[in-house]
């Protein structure tokens, strides 16, 4: 079995992980689901999501910062998705160099799929932590977060039953 092979039968098995992702009050609309596949040196991981903020600029279509983050989505005080904490950074890396750095998501109307391939972690290391959908693109440069705006939509990564 070629390299092609082995990642399209990946997509003929249950996923190892996965996160339910809803978005905040402000975000009611936003929902989204994030499968992780475990690999033997490395882990796929397939999002999609509807409801994403649209705009009306002419070359507007948004672009949102995706991350995992080391707590879960529990809200602490009055700010939503409070308890996600930093990054999940286990290597102590600068961004965009953290674990949980993930490639942006594109919205299309409304709604996004994205597929990719990533060695920053194994689907053990990440399950009880969050993915984090923000409202800005990630800048990859500025520290420790690539500003990347408020949290929109939060989902805790669980392993599914096999």
């Amino acid at each position: 079995m070629n390299n092609q092979e082995k990642f399209c039968s990946v997509f003929k098995r249950r996923a190892d992980a996965v996160a339910f992702v809803k978005g905040s009050e402000k975000y009611p609309q936003l929902q989204g689901r994030v499968m992780f596949y475990a690999l033997s040196d490395a882990a796929i991981v397939q999002a999609e999501f509807i409801g994403l903020p649209s705009s009306s600029a002419p070359c507007g279509q948004p672009i949102f910062a995706f991350h995992i983050h080391q707590g879960d989505c529990e809200d602490i005080e009055l700010e939503p998705f409070s308890n996600t904490g930093g990054h999940y950074n286990p290597k102590n890396c600068p961004h965009p160099y953290h674990a949980g750095d993930l490639p942006p998501i594109f919205s299309a109307n409304g709604r996004a799929f994205s597929v990719f391939l990533t060695n920053r972690f194994s689907v053990s290391e990440i399950l009880g932590r969050a993915v984090v959908l923000h409202a800005l693109p990630d800048d990859f440069k500025t520290q420790p977060s690539g500003a990347a705006g408020e949290k929109i939509a939060c989902g805790n990564i669980t392993p599914t039953a096999r």
